[in-house]
């Protein structure tokens, strides 16, 4: 099986890309008062980009709607250039929070500065948009104060959760794991937890340890967001329900509000837009490897591993042989000359989906961010689980245990650093293409595809659930 390979509110505006609208049906306007959305997303890349792909889809699909895409100054600088549909226009917030260079340093920091200092200003914004009033507020779960600001201003507010669904009902009901015991250290990681709705049997070990040390601040701080669930117009998933059929369902009981999953929310349209200019360097590398022959490895964008750990990754992945493309943000001059005369190619940026679409990548070695989750899922490219913390870890559970769509790079030893032996002996099971493992792991990642693009077909559930939400925060049938 193959795989598929501002504007008039005094805002900041850029030249944006033509793209083609695809409404429900072309002889009908947007439903009545679907005009206006603004979204206010959490003000980090994995939340950012997950609402961007949502506006875009919006804004084809209903030709009527104009989006207000809000962030900070500083994410202005970063993003502002991207293309986008001409119906989409930025508008800022002030930098009052930490900047996003130094975000993971003190990431309890960073969260008391979005939850305290950007209500006001964003309130101050929406004075200012008033021609036409919005329709509705797309906000990031994470953001707390969303709902307290619709709901004094009588705008619906459209809570959109970035993470996995399955995540998400795990945390709703971590009441459970007081109740079963399973809320303190002293439990084996071997322990099985099998009473979690939306979650399938699932070691202790595979979950994020919310109840001690730092995860435990976090989840502290994110309660309160999900507290506000309930005031919310509904909630959306940028998973798709055939991905996550048990956690979706789950939600129906737990929480009063509709639940709509309308993934996956990554760039795929952008997949079809024609390349203006020549190829960057690294696709036209890809294009002379053979097929299904080059990992593609990818730490994510915000939390790293340590520098002796990476070490070990780096000399592990080089004595593989395997060829590999190996995103290194902020350090590719040093990984450059770790990796001279191997076998592979350093860059500080990609467009990801592109490179994971692309036949030569047989391999994802991917940190287990739910964003790249999708994108892998969506490309039928095997991936290689390396979760660092939070949702990460039960995402690379289901990748490889619900999923079977990839390997998990674990520990044969209990020991601070996974050595580059192991990596190297992991790196070449992973990418043996003639092995019946790795023929089934791709034969599953293929079927996985062709599911998650039929959910974003014009007939598929993804787009049926974007429709369903926007008759509901409009009240039309």
């Amino acid at each position: 099986m193959t795989r598929p390979t501002v504007d008039i509110y005094s805002l900041h505006s850029h030249e944006p890309e033509s793209y083609t609208s695809h409404p429900m049906d072309p002889t009908e306007s947007s439903p009545n008062q679907f005009r206006h959305v603004v979204a206010m997303p959490y003000p980090g890349r994995g939340h950012i980009n997950p609402m961007m792909n949502l506006c875009k889809r919006l804004v084809r699909r209903y030709p009527d709607l104009h989006v207000t895409f809000v962030i900070t100054e500083e994410w202005l600088g970063f993003i502002g250039s991207d293309q986008k549909p001409d119906r989409i226009h930025f508008a800022t917030l002030p930098n009052l929070i930490p900047s996003e260079l130094v975000r993971a340093k003190d990431f309890i920091g960073f969260i008391d500065a979005v939850y305290t200092r950007l209500e006001e200003p964003f309130e101050k914004l929406l004075d200012r948009l008033n021609s036409p009033p919005p329709s509705a507020i797309i906000a990031d779960t994470y953001v707390i104060w969303a709902v307290r600001v619709g709901t004094k201003r009588n705008i619906p507010v459209v809570s959109l959760w970035t993470m996995s669904a399955t995540i998400l009902s795990f945390f709703l009901h971590a009441d459970l794991l007081v109740s079963h015991g399973h809320a303190l250290t002293e439990p084996s990681g071997d322990e099985t937890v099998d009473y979690v709705p939306g979650l399938s049997q699932t070691k202790l070990r595979d979950l994020p340890p919310i109840f001690e040390g730092y995860s435990h601040l976090l989840f502290k701080k994110a309660k309160l967001c999900f507290d506000e669930l309930p005031g919310a117009k509904c909630l959306l998933f940028t998973t798709a329900c055939e991905l996550e059929p048990k956690a979706i369902e789950a939600f129906t009981s737990k929480l009063d509000i509709p639940v709509y999953a309308t993934g996956p929310s990554i760039p795929f349209e952008e997949l079809f837009v024609g390349n203006e200019g020549s190829d960057p360097e690294y696709i036209r590398w890809l294009d002379e490897q053979p097929e299904g022959s080059v990992i593609y490895i990818s730490q994510g964008s915000f939390l790293s591993v340590s520098e002796a750990q990476m070490d070990e990754i780096v000399k592990g992945v080089r004595e593989s042989g395997v060829r590999f493309l190996w995103v290194a943000r902020g350090g590719e001059s040093k990984f450059k000359v770790a990796f001279e005369g191997s076998s592979g190619v350093v860059v500080s940026w990609c467009d990801q989906l592109r490179v994971l679409c692309h036949k030569a990548v047989g391999g994802f070695w991917t940190h287990c961010g739910f964003n790249s989750t999708l994108e892998g899922i969506y490309s039928g490219t095997p991936m290689l689980a390396f979760p660092l913390f939070w949702d990460q870890l039960l995402n690379a559970k289901m990748i490889v245990e619900d999923w079977r769509v990839g390997m998990r790079i674990e520990r044969k030893e209990e020991k601070l650093l996974i050595g580059r032996e192991e990596i190297k002996e992991v790196v070449k099971r992973f990418m043996d293409r003639e092995s019946e493992e790795g023929k089934e792991m791709r034969r599953r990642a293929c079927d996985l595809s062709d599911i998650s693009r039929g959910a974003v077909a014009e007939s598929g559930s993804s787009v049926s659930k974007i429709d369903a939400f926007v008759r509901d925060i409009t009240n039309t049938n």
